[in-house]
């Protein structure tokens, strides 16, 4: 639980860091298009930032299961992936890191599905 806590905490402060950086050091840097796209990064990173905190809670009411552990490393590697490709490919401009970025969207996908799971199968 205290992990997954600290790791909100960090991304969501790395968030808001990030979020100010696009906004005013890449303004005029970068084109508007990767802005936009630094921007779905910043987005992302902060949702599952808070969703880390929601695994934290949920591990504190079901201990028992390791369903709710998988689906907070899977939102943290999702970050990695689909934030952290974002971010490379807005400031490099290299396309083909957009093929790094469904990974990252897929551990998603998988971590809110087994938080659902855990949650129906044991609260």
């Amino acid at each position: 639980m205290k992990l997954f806590l600290i790791l909100g905490a960090i991304n969501a402060f790395l968030t808001v860091a990030l979020g100010a950086f696009g906004a005013h050091a890449l303004e005029g840097k970068i084109p508007q298009k990767y802005i936009e796209t630094w921007q779905t990064g910043v987005q992302y990173q902060m949702f599952h930032a808070l969703g880390l905190f929601v695994v934290a809670f949920v591990m504190d009411k079901l201990p028992q299961t390791s369903l709710v552990t998988w689906a907070g490393w899977l939102m943290f590697v999702g970050i990695l992936l689909f934030s952290g490709s974002l971010y490379v490919l807005s400031l490099t401009q290299v396309k083909v890191l957009g093929a790094i970025t469904p990974l990252g969207g897929v551990s998603f996908i998988v971590a809110w599905i087994l938080l659902m799971v855990a949650v129906f199968k044991y609260l």
